[in-house]
């Protein structure tokens, strides 16, 4: 062991790190609703990638990457899989012809239909498994951290 990195550092860093704490509870949610989006084919990631289709105006791939918090190559990626399984669609920008818009197709609409009880479910037995804070004090510091 390093004596200018003892033990205690990484205790330290254990105990009070954010960042490790954010990012071990964000891989178990993510586990959580994989597993009960799974009867679905569809993982949590994609059912976000849906949701953030259902409104008026169909967003451009750039209104997205902030939302869902990815960047645009991912993003891409995740689009392709789920035009090819036909839930979603693009169409060109009518006033940007270099853009595209992105939308739900009546397949993709079904499935959300289907996959929001399971998420409303799940998400309720989370927040009230919540001791310490509560799920609006989560998501407020949470949104702060991100920057939104």
């Amino acid at each position: 062991m390093d004596p200018d990195l003892p033990l205690d550092v990484t205790h330290e860093v254990g105990f009070a790190c954010l960042c490790l704490r954010a990012q071990r509870a964000a891989r178990q949610l993510a586990r959580v609703f994989d597993e009960v989006f799974r009867p679905l084919n569809l993982t949590n990631g994609q059912f976000s990638l849906l949701m953030s289709l259902n409104r008026p105006e169909p967003p451009r791939l750039t209104d997205l990457t902030g939302q869902l918090g990815m960047d645009r190559t991912t993003l891409t990626a995740s689009v392709k899989v789920l035009e090819r399984r036909g839930l979603m669609r693009q169409e060109q920008d009518e006033k940007d012809k270099r853009a595209k818009r992105l939308l739900l197709t009546d397949e993709g609409r079904a499935l959300l239909k289907e996959a929001v009880p399971i998420w409303r479910e799940t998400h309720a037995r989370i927040e009230a498994e919540l001791e310490q804070i509560t799920a609006a004090q989560m998501r407020a510091g949470l949104d702060q951290l991100a920057g939104r």
